[in-house]
């Protein structure tokens, strides 16, 4: 079993916690190198300029069904030369009437080389493939769209 981790960090700069009365603001490091500031979304007093874990989840989803798209395109000799996404992550009550990230949708867009094309059956077919076998699509709970246009 392979287990990954992250080092959060929150502190309280001033004053006392009471509600509205603080800052989300918080580093998470990944690694020596990489470390960014996450914060509440923008709706729950976070500063955009931050990350909100609702983006890190999108970003999460969306580089995971990247990378297992590149795999089995690999696999079959296709010669991808860019692949993009705008991944959006929807907030609302979720089945059981909690609030929560109700769907994330992906809009994966996937470029080749040499005149290479695929038709779109062809596309949806991997990509769906793509999600069926993305390790943090096959952890979460609720709805996940990808669109092929």
């Amino acid at each position: 079993m392979t287990k990954i981790s992250i080092d959060l960090t929150w502190k309280l700069n001033n004053g006392k916690l009471t509600p509205g009365n603080y800052s989300n603001k918080h580093e998470i490091k990944f690694n020596d190198k990489i470390s960014i500031n996450g914060d509440a979304a923008p709706d729950w007093r976070g500063d955009k300029q931050n990350s909100n874990p609702e983006q890190t989840l999108a970003a999460s989803l969306s580089s995971c069904h990247m990378m297992t798209f590149l795999a089995l395109a690999a696999k079959m000799n296709w010669p991808v030369s860019s692949y993009t996404d705008n991944a959006i992550a929807t907030l609302g009550k979720n089945s059981k009437g909690k609030m929560s990230v109700i769907n994330i949708e992906l809009n994966p867009k996937v470029k080749f080389s040499n005149n290479f094309s695929v038709d779109i059956k062809k596309m949806k077919e991997v990509q769906e493939r793509a999600h069926r076998y993305c390790f943090i699509a096959n952890s979460l709970a609720e709805e996940v769209i990808v669109k092929i246009n």
